[in-house]
């Protein structure tokens, strides 16, 4: 599984850790920002989105301070399902009854470690379809 990431500069350091921490175990494909250098977060949350949906095998990650703007802006794209997410509790929920398939995570309100975990979680969770799948089919306008 390949996993698309970007950011804007208040998640890029988060960025670089995740990168890091997962390299050993997934193929990444980054799409920005590569700095601390202020950024629009749409420019890269559009970029994750789209390769989401072109790619629907594979996942996201999207990280700015609040979480917010990249979630907000993802969720424009139809069958994107991006789920900000704070904790390992939310982002397994979030794909087992979601079925999230980018995670949004909020730097400046995270630390490293709880970070890490977060996403661990999101990759162990599977969705669990039945009742959620008639939910999620309900979600897009299209």
């Amino acid at each position: 599984m390949k996993i698309y990431i970007g950011s804007d500069h208040a998640g890029f350091e988060l960025k670089e850790i995740l990168k890091k921490h997962f390299c050993a175990a997934k193929e990444f494909e980054d799409f920005g920002t590569f700095s601390n250098e202020s950024v629009d977060y749409p420019d890269f949350a559009h970029k994750v989105a789209e390769s989401v949906v072109t790619d629907p095998e594979n996942i996201g990650i999207l990280i700015c301070g609040t979480g917010n703007g990249m979630a907000i802006t993802a969720n424009k794209h139809p069958n994107v399902r991006a789920a900000l997410c704070w904790s390992p509790e939310i982002s397994t929920l979030a794909k087992q009854h979601n079925n999230a398939n980018i995670l949004v995570l909020p730097a400046r309100f995270i630390d490293t470690e709880l970070a890490i975990k977060t996403v661990e979680s999101f990759f162990n969770a599977e969705f669990e379809g039945g009742r959620h799948q008639n939910r999620i089919n309900k979600i897009d306008l299209q």
